[in-house]
């Protein structure tokens, strides 16, 4: 019967019947090239690979940080002069997040005490150390019979950061920094207060902190210090910082001790 309809009309039953069983579209099971890049302008010449399988071109290589400080050459040559340096040295922290803290005390202080980083109330007073920190430290500083003017305080990291990287720090010349700082402090004795502070003077952390070292300077990366600015002459006491102490006042007899048989006692700072 079908025979008889025009050519039209067969296909279009055809595709009917085809539409009720619920097929709609023409399939095929040969393989063919959906993407074909020999259609296409700039197809690549014959014999080089799919650009899928290309390689991918290296990324450019990380521009290098700019060492801690800059220069050396340029570094303060007095004391006077490294607190302004220190709280505007872009290089000092290359995020320029606010909140740098400036140290405080006279060069050739009986005792210098760095701490590893201002507390977080610093920045709105301007002074290091005024928190509950400060506080412990003050009463340390009255029981070993120094005021205020025997001693310089300072802090190894400008401004309070969340979770340093201590030895990225000191790779990229922040111990050169503090070893700077404390030559031209010029004290008599040094007063390490925390255990992530040493290895930036050159101390192995692998190995326990003595409680009488002697600054590496040379290790802590600053290189030949110039006249008057060597620090590696300075005796040094490790213990731990005023945060553990305030956590667990027990550590504060142990620091006591420690502080006790640093050599020549409180007649050493005194003389």
């Amino acid at each position: 019967m079908t025979a008889h309809l025009p050519l039209s009309a067969q296909i279009a039953a055809a595709l009917d019947w085809w539409r009720e069983a619920g097929v709609s579209y023409a399939y095929s099971d040969e393989p063919q090239e959906w993407l074909d890049e020999i259609a296409q302008e700039g197809a690549p010449p014959q014999g080089a690979p799919p650009p899928m399988m290309r390689a991918r071109p290296e990324p450019p290589p990380p521009q290098p940080r700019p060492r801690l400080g800059g220069e050396v050459d340029q570094w303060p040559k007095s004391l006077g002069d490294f607190a302004p340096w220190w709280m505007n040295e872009p290089t000092l922290d290359p995020t320029g997040a606010p909140g740098r803290v400036p140290p405080r005390g006279p060069v050739g202080a009986a005792l210098m005490v760095v701490v590893p980083m201002p507390e977080s109330v610093d920045a709105q007073s301007g002074q290091l150390l005024c928190g509950p920190q400060g506080k412990l430290l003050s009463a340390m500083l009255r029981v070993m019979g120094l005021g205020s003017d025997d001693c310089y305080i300072a802090a190894a990291l400008p401004r309070t950061m969340p979770a340093p990287d201590w030895d990225l720090l000191r790779n990229e010349g922040m111990g050169a920094v503090l070893a700077h700082h404390i030559a031209l402090a010029a004290p008599r004795r040094l007063l390490l207060l925390g255990d992530r502070i040493l290895p930036l003077l050159g101390h192995d952390p692998s190995q326990k902190p003595a409680l009488l070292s002697l600054i590496n300077q040379s290790e802590a990366g600053h290189g030949r210090p110039e006249a008057g600015t060597d620090a590696s002459g300075i005796a040094v006491l490790v213990a731990q910082d005023l945060g553990m102490l305030l956590e667990n006042p027990r550590r504060k007899a142990g620091f006591w001790r420690s502080w006790l048989n640093w050599p020549d006692g409180l007649d050493g700072i005194r003389d």
